[in-house]
């Protein structure tokens, strides 16, 4: 098992490259790049951009006039749309404070350089760097993924296991209807029923609206910390326990009704076996492993991309919410560094998830497959 986990590991290293290089190619021809955001604020076509860049950058509204004023002899043309009219050597200064100075494959190789000591560098927007950035919304993430995945596995495996025990019954048809329509309904949709409802949109005002903690959070006890924290995680983790729940469900009663039709199950009944000791005892085992095989994603799914529209619908500033609104402002140090973080976080949850394969059933031996 040593051998595998150490080429697992060093398996770990082109492929974030990879994904890196792949990227960073991409973002090179995106348009709408941070020196176009400065152009676009201005120039006066760049909407929220100005508060975006002053918040963090500086503020270039007197440098755009300079800029303006030294070119109006002149002008000349620019490679950036929108920046006819503006000072070459105002451009020049933008393009060197967000480091496009340089060419693509030294900038791309710095990157690798700096990422490989987890130094992912300032926000081009906001006066903060990437790492304190990243770990000012971490509460948030770790909560709805943390909780979220022990809800929904807590819950959807003994039921899973119960449906497919009782197959067939009157429990089973009506659990599956109720299933069956929580997967269909829209997490972000449920959560802005569950506001109108009980958060003081037009009947309860039960549970608070906006954020993870009251602004008097820190002057409460121990125990109302504890309260006041899961009263505001109650809304957001029930949207998104609703999918994930009915999905680990079904998954659940179906591998076990895969071996519970088994000939080693018929044996272990003939032998004189008791049902609880034949379902946990034999099938359990086997049963979990397409479970635990669909960990990995549930966990990195809830714990950053799954999140975005519950973040954004509670006002839960999170990991999830802060690669989106990066990305649309291009912010690209910390679009790289939440990519790289994803990334590098996926692939150690799933060879954590491989090494859980053989807690579980030591009969599989990974080291006798080829990776």
């Amino acid at each position: 098992m040593g051998a595998y986990i150490l080429r697992r590991l060093l398996l770990i290293v082109p492929t974030i490259l990879g994904i890196m290089l792949l990227s960073f190619t991409v973002i090179q021809f995106a348009p709408g790049g941070p020196v176009e955001q400065v152009i676009a604020q201005i120039t006066g076509q760049g909407g929220n951009a100005t508060d975006r860049i002053t918040g963090g950058g500086g503020d270039f509204s007197n440098a755009g006039d300079s800029a303006q004023t030294n070119a109006s002899a002149g002008g000349g043309s620019s490679k950036y749309r929108g920046a006819q009219g503006l000072d070459p050597e105002f451009i020049e200064k933008l393009e060197k404070q967000f480091g496009f100075d340089k060419p693509a494959h030294e900038r791309f190789f710095k990157l690798v350089s700096d990422y490989a000591r987890f130094d992912f560098g300032e926000s081009y927007f906001r006066s903060i760097s990437v790492l304190d950035l990243i770990i000012e919304k971490l509460p948030v993430s770790i909560s709805l993924g943390l909780w979220i995945t022990l809800i929904s596995y807590g819950i959807s495996i003994p039921l899973g296991i119960r449906k497919a025990v009782s197959d067939g019954s009157k429990f089973d048809v009506w659990t599956s209807g109720i299933i069956t329509i929580a997967y269909a309904v829209p997490g972000f949709l449920f959560a802005i029923l569950l506001i109108i409802l009980f958060a003081g949109g037009s009947f309860w005002d039960l549970f608070p609206l906006r954020g993870l903690v009251s602004e008097n959070w820190n002057e409460l006890s121990l125990f109302g910390k504890i309260v006041d924290y899961f009263w505001h995680m109650t809304l957001p983790l029930i949207a998104l326990t609703l999918s994930a729940f009915a999905t680990t469900t079904l998954l659940t009663k179906n591998s076990f009704l895969d071996e519970i039709k088994k000939q080693y199950v018929v044996t272990a009944r003939a032998k004189g076996l008791s049902e609880r000791k034949v379902l946990y005892g034999h099938v359990f085992r086997n049963a979990m492993l397409i479970v635990i095989a669909g960990f990995p994603g549930a966990f990195i799914s809830a714990f950053f991309t799954g999140s975005l529209l519950i973040e954004q619908i509670f006002s839960l500033d999170g990991l999830g919410l802060l690669a989106f609104t990066s990305t649309v402002n291009r912010d690209y140090p910390v679009v790289f560094a939440t990519l790289y973080i994803f990334s590098l976080m996926g692939l150690l949850v799933s060879l954590l998830s491989d090494i859980t394969y053989t807690l579980i059933d030591p009969r599989i031996d990974f080291e006798r497959r080829d990776v």
